[in-house]
């Protein structure tokens, strides 16, 4: 199995890790400033490919790139934006199936997340297929030491129609897909009232980080299903996440991934989601939130 990652400016895309150790360390990067990217991944890869091609251009990348990977039986794609648009064009061009969502890759067995994480679909896969790989869903550890061995592949790429990137603009926090959010403000339980996700969506706005919850307060109605985190929503990784009035039953704690970072406001110290905290502030959720957001309208720039 081989990771293909769409670099832009040296950046790894959301999952990159995570594709890369599914695929045993195998990576190919394509894109801008590859091999600059390539010497980040120490600790998960150990063999890349680099391929430097500049600006996005997924048709003509397919096209080269089904040359390049025609012996490799299995292509996994992290499932960031790039990647769900680059998979279905690669599968084309090698002529395989396409495996999307999935959130285990195997040579007999390939697992898949459908209707919005809440059914796991089991497949026998064909001998060769590309597949994309659910950010957040299977986590990395980086136990090696040894940096990767890095080898530039040119390829040239054909003459083929292709889309036109006008503009590329930063992601919204407030509707960013939550496995894709660096930062998330999660609510739970100890919120009071409905009111206190806007609250949490103005907070989010300045600290440019996303809007999740737990079960209980899907369940109450106050957020949509697509914004619950856990093992029966969505499973996330962010770098940054602050948990307001969250008890962190495992159903919850288990679709966190590994977050850098872990702060958690609550009223009870000996919750989970208190002993997993970097940071844990024992008070009421709710008073915290009100000051932090009258905090936030008292700032010059916020009016």
């Amino acid at each position: 199995m081989r990771a293909v990652v769409v670099i832009r400016d040296g950046e790894l895309p959301a999952g990159s890790d995570e594709t890369i150790a599914e695929c045993g360390g195998r990576a190919l990067l394509i894109g801008s400033d590859t091999h600059m990217a390539a010497t980040a991944l120490t600790g998960v890869a150990t063999e890349v490919q680099v391929i430097e091609v500049g600006a996005y251009h997924p048709g003509a990348w397919a096209e080269a790139l089904a040359t390049v990977l025609a012996d490799e039986p299995i292509v996994v794609l992290p499932g960031s934006p790039d990647g769900r648009d680059l998979a279905p064009r690669l599968a084309v061009a090698l002529r395989r199936p396409l495996y999307a969502q999935a959130t285990r890759v195997g040579v007999h067995r390939v697992e898949l997340s459908r209707l919005a994480g809440t059914e796991l679909h089991t497949v026998h896969p064909a001998p060769q297929f590309v597949a994309t790989l659910q950010t957040g869903v299977r986590g990395a550890e980086r136990h090696l030491t040894t940096p990767p061995i890095i080898t530039v592949v040119d390829v040239e790429l054909p003459p083929v129609a292709d889309a036109t990137v006008l503009q590329v603009s930063p992601p919204d926090a407030a509707t960013i897909d939550l496995t894709e959010a660096p930062r998330i403000l999660g609510g739970g339980a100890g919120l009071d009232d409905a009111e206190r996700f806007d609250q949490l969506a103005r907070l989010g706005v300045a600290l440019g980080a996303s809007v999740g919850a737990t079960r209980v307060i899907t369940d109450r109605g106050w957020v949509g299903h697509d914004r619950q985190i856990g093992t029966t929503g969505v499973v996330v990784d962010p770098q940054l996440y602050i948990a307001f009035g969250v008890s962190g039953a495992v159903q919850h704690t288990s679709g966190l991934g590994q977050p850098e970072h872990i702060v958690s406001i609550n009223i009870d110290p000996h919750c989970p989601m208190m002993q997993l905290a970097d940071l844990a502030v024992v008070g009421d959720a709710n008073l915290v939130l009100d000051e932090l957001v009258a905090l936030l309208a008292a700032e010059p720039h916020h009016g």
